[in-house]
């Protein structure tokens, strides 16, 4: 805020204007013509305010043609009054474990003079750092609490940044720094409990010797019990050593994950002299991100660029010159953090391509071996030198960024310093510096670990994983890693010694955390081979794939099947998965979109669902969502579909209806068939497992009989069985029957009941419907003019709203009109009702209140109940109850209940309770009379105890005091006392009491 500010702009070429544009506004805010820019090119905000702030960007002007180019990049300017605050992490943890220290990290994306940290616990606690690290120990409990930081930056050194979130430190507490004390201190009395019973022995053996003790016996048993114990305490020190008598032998550590490195890397658009037009690409495999920062030689701060939807961000070099020399590498900006340095670039100067970098894994003897050499540019060649010879040991033509050199069987011969060395693929003759060398030493090791994951390694962000690496060795410390870097260890510290696994838990997984991980153990100097590594892919950050099996889903037993997993982006590895199994079935990496895998000769324990996945292995294993899943049928028949209708099979005139043929079987067509028609309606290609076939404005002519069957299109041998037959019929044309419960609308469960079904015309068949229901539930053709559909031993599910209609023979599925409605009820007792007031729940003055009791079936009795009343009140057949509150009577909470007349002896639940309550009325009226009377009688007591109170402080005697105006001492109240007995007289004598003396005690007041 108040602050001057300078805007750069790089011209493409000479002789253009530049622009300077808000985001927002389409005016220019500043024009340079060619004319006079010179060659700093900026442009100048003064004073900014917060109206300054948005997003800048500069334009290309040609004045000759009036052609406006918009520049490749955009500024985003903040205007604060105070610097941003910090991000504040604590490595490896926020836990202190007994005898370590915690490293808390402050970091921002600006060259920062001094960073400042405050304890909240200690309001004089503070120290200074310029690298933002501050080692806190925990000596004496005294490095827990809650710790903040702020910074400011040399520019404005009296201005200081808002403070950081706190971060909380924690002491060595929980189950597992109580476990090392108590196998501590239990070792340590086993021990002294060895010792003294060893000097009991030696104490023994004396007295023998010295009392000269000829009992044999006694002294074979003394040393018999002693050695005994002996024993057993030994045992117990073994137990104990090997995990306090229960058998614990793994570790668990939980991963501190560390930001993940950004990558680094260059591209030019002129492949025979790169230096020409440089750009500077830095990308993270964390989704996370917000913004990129670009450093030279480790300080000077060159650019941000906030991070694009590919989570990567460009930063422009334009032609390289001498001042462009120097090492580079950037950071990843997160929320609370930021990353680790990706691997330096070193730019030598023009005409000179950076250096590679060369790494590799610990070489085995007799094992494969591969030399990673990465390189700055797209499209480039290697080579592979060792120290010694002139010539390459191996060399690659272009095959991108990177390249991996393999030594097929290490041996002694192959060890020394190898380097590597890159080429452009328009300039084959023109190398690159070499890079730093690479010793390869074999050395001996110790048997690889067994490495695995106690779930699938395709995760969701957020889940917990836990690896597990273990060895048949005990007493090994191991160590995790993740691409070759070490991210983990165990600590013997607080676990028991003598550990032959160990469990590393990543809390929450997040898209940074995927990769290629690893473990290794150790014993003093001497290491295990690497284990075999274990890819974790983290799902759900790219879009997900299709899934298609080819010729199709179904196959016959012993062929062949392709499943296409097509993604939507170019050189990912892909992972097909079956649904069961935690590991993926086979992976696949290539140059294109799509990846084909292939089942052989597949049997019926292969059917089930897949599933597939792609993702990137550059950038920390950042996965796609999961393909919807597609079912494989091994068989030789395919399943039978389902035909139903929506939103029923009985339509009225005109309605408009859908026939769905469903299935298991994905990616198959279906065919409809209606019977006694030559043609059928089909839907190809249907790509899901329904099938819809929409039939409007249903007429007579779309009555009729359904099947549906699967319509594959290709040819296969598989046997196609149809569906279901559905009748659609139609309604409206006949006048409706009449619809009957032969014992009433109420049944109990497990008995039986019979609907029938009266209509108006001979020779019919009468079909029962009930509400919700697709289909018919029964269809009967009786002689006469009704028919009685008998329901055996009804359920609670039996209940709901019933209907029927009939059709003539003459005339099939011509249906007559709905019946009324039937609402049957399968239950022990009738529903309860509800009860309502009206016009409320008050009484007012000289007022009555209509209780209205309703219930779900018709033809029942009523009956009202007061809770003040022993015996109900009121009975009613249509459910409204009148109440009057005369004398107060009105009052209370009510509940109503019926019972029908075909079951006189069977009563509801009653209702839930409703409570009437008084206001303004002769109840309300006596109430506040009784108020005022008590009111009353209230005061007129306070006004007796005033005066009562009143006349007695008259009647108490004035205090008599002495020397008030002689000697100006404290005035003193002479008192008469107590009676002093004479010594040899009883006191309880009236002798005594009239013997006794007056005297005066002076009391101050």
């Amino acid at each position: 805020m108040g602050r001057n500010v300078i805007l750069w702009c790089r011209r493409p070429v000479d002789g253009v204007g530049l622009a300077l544009y808000k985001k927002g506004e389409d005016k220019p805010l500043q024009l340079l013509d060619n004319t006079n820019i010179d060659n700093e090119e900026s442009f100048f905000l003064s004073n900014v305010t917060y109206s300054d702030a948005g997003i800048y960007i500069c334009h290309y002007l040609s004045w000759k043609t009036s052609i406006r180019m918009t520049s490749h990049n955009t500024v985003e300017l903040v205007v604060v009054d105070k610097l941003p605050k910090p991000s504040l992490s604590a490595w490896p943890s926020t836990m202190f474990k007994l005898g370590k220290s915690i490293t808390l990290q402050c970091r921002v994306p600006h060259l920062v003079l001094e960073f400042s940290m405050e304890l909240e616990e200690r309001a004089t606690f503070q120290k200074f750092s310029l690298d933002g690290d501050f080692i806190i120990s925990n000596v004496e409990g005294k490095g827990r609490g809650t710790y903040s930081y702020n910074y400011h930056i040399e520019a404005h050194s009296n201005i200081w940044s808002h403070r950081s979130e706190p971060l909380k430190l924690m002491g060595p507490v929980g189950l597992l720094t109580w476990n090392y004390i108590l196998n501590e201190a239990i070792r340590l009395s086993l021990i002294v409990q060895l010792v003294a019973l060893l000097l009991v022995v030696l104490w023994i053996r004396w007295k023998y010797w010295s009392l000269r003790i000829r009992e044999a016996w006694l002294l074979g048993t003394a040393q018999g019990v002693t050695m005994l114990f002996i024993i057993m305490a030994l045992l117990c020190c073994v137990i104990s050593f090997a995990g306090l008598c229960n058998g614990v032998l793994t570790e668990e550590t939980e991963i501190i994950m560390p930001t993940p490195k950004p990558e680094l890397w260059a591209e030019t658009n002129f492949p025979l002299a790169p230096w020409k037009n440089l750009t500077l690409w830095c990308r993270s495999p964390s989704g996370s991100t917000k913004e990129f920062v670009l450093l030279k030689d480790g300080t000077g701060w060159i650019a941000t660029r906030p991070a694009s939807e590919q989570v990567r961000a460009a930063f422009p070099l334009g032609a390289l010159t001498q001042s462009h020399t120097g090492s580079y590498h950037c950071h990843s900006w997160e929320e609370m953090a930021v990353s680790e340095p990706s691997e330096a670039l070193e730019l030598v100067g023009t005409d000179i391509l950076p250096k590679p970098v060369i790494s590799a894994s610990p070489p085995i003897r007799g094992r494969e071996l591969q030399i990673r050499c990465k390189g700055w540019l797209a499209g480039m060649g290697f080579a592979l030198y060792k120290e010694g010879l002139q010539e390459p040991v191996q060399q690659l033509g272009t095959v991108g960024r990177e390249a991996f050199f393999i030594i097929q069987r290490m041996e002694d011969k192959d060890e020394g310093n190898y380097s590597c060395r890159t080429h452009t693929e328009k300039r084959p003759f023109k190398w690159s510096e070499p890079s730093e060398p690479l010793e390869l030493v074999i050395k001996e090791m110790y048997p690889k670990p067994y490495f695995k994951t106690w779930a699938s390694p395709m995760v969701t962000p957020g889940v917990r994983v836990t690896f597990n690496c273990s060895t048949p060795h005990q007493h090994m410390s191991f160590i995790l890693y993740k691409d070759g870097s070490e991210i983990a260890s165990s600590d013997k510290s607080w676990a028991s010694p003598g550990a032959s696994a160990a469990h590393f838990l990543i809390i929450s997984v997040g898209f940074g955390d995927g990769g290629n991980y690893s473990c290794r153990y150790y014993d003093f100097s001497i290491w295990s081979e690497p284990s075999d590594s274990v890819e974790l892919v983290v799902t759900e950050f790219y879009p997900k794939p299709t899934l298609l099996a080819q010729p199709g889903p179904v196959v016959l037993p012993g062929k062949n099947v392709t499943l296409q997993c097509q993604g939507a982006f170019q050189g990912m590895r892909f992972a097909l998965l079956y649904e069961g199994t935690p590991v993926p079935l086979q992976f696949q990496s290539t140059s294109g979109n799509s990846a084909d895998f292939l089942l052989h000769t597949i049997g019926t324990e292969d059917s089930g669902n897949y599933s597939c996945v792609y993702y990137e292995t550059t950038m920390s294993n950042r996965g796609s969502y999961l393909s919807k899943p597609i079912m494989i049928w091994v068989t030789d028949i395919f399943p039978k579909p389902r035909l139903f209708a929506e939103p029923s099979s009985v339509v009225s005139m005109g309605q408009n209806v859908t026939l769905w043929c469903q299935g298991p079987v994905h990616g198959v067509g279906y065919i409809l068939h209606k019977e006694r028609e030559a043609t059928s309606v089909q839907l190809w290609g249907s790509t899901s497992s329904d099938g819809a076939f929409p039939i409007t404005n249903v007429s007579g002519a779309s009555i009729g009989r359904y099947t549906c069957c699967y319509h594959p299109d290709w040819t296969s041998p598989i046997k196609i069985q149809p569906s279901n037959t559905l009748e659609l019929i139609v309604t409206g044309l006949l006048p409706k029957p009449s619809l009957l419960a032969q014992l009433g609308p109420m049944v109990a469960p497990g008995e039986n009941m019979t609907l029938r079904c009266q209509g108006e015309l001979p020779d019919s068949t009468f079909v029962l419907l009930k509400e919700g229901s697709q289909e018919p539930l029964e269809q009967q053709r009786p002689n006469g003019y009704r028919a009685d559909f008998w329901m055996p031993a009804v359920r609670g599910e039996d209940s709901g709203i019933y209907s029927c209609i009939y059709y003539l023979d003459s005339a099939p599925f011509a249906a007559s009109n709905h019946s009324d409605f039937l609402e049957i009820w399968v239950t022990d007792k009738p529903p309860k009702p509800s009860l309502s007031a009206w016009p409320s729940t008050v009484f007012k003055l000289e007022k009555d209140i209509t209780l209205q009791c309703r219930g779900p079936l018709p033809g029942v009795e009523f009956i009202l109940e007061h809770d003040r009343e022993e015996a109900p009140q009121q009975f009613s057949d249509d459910g409204d109850f009148v109440i009057n509150n005369v004398e107060g009577k009105g009052i209370g909470n009510y509940s109503c209940s019926y019972r029908l007349q075909a079951y006189p002896d069977i009563w509801s639940e009653p209702s839930d309770p409703l409570e009437l309550v008084g206001a303004g009325g002769p109840a309300a009226q006596e109430c506040t009379v009784g108020n005022i009377v008590r009111s009353s009688l209230i005061v007129v007591v306070v006004v007796a105890l005033g005066i009562v109170l009143a006349i007695e402080w008259r009647k108490w005697p004035r205090f008599r005091t002495r020397n008030s105006e002689t000697d100006g001492r404290d005035q003193t109240i002479a008192l008469e006392e107590c009676n002093q007995e004479e010594p040899g007289t009883d006191s309880n004598s009236p002798s005594s009491i009239s013997q006794a003396t007056s005297v005066e005690l002076p009391v101050p007041i």
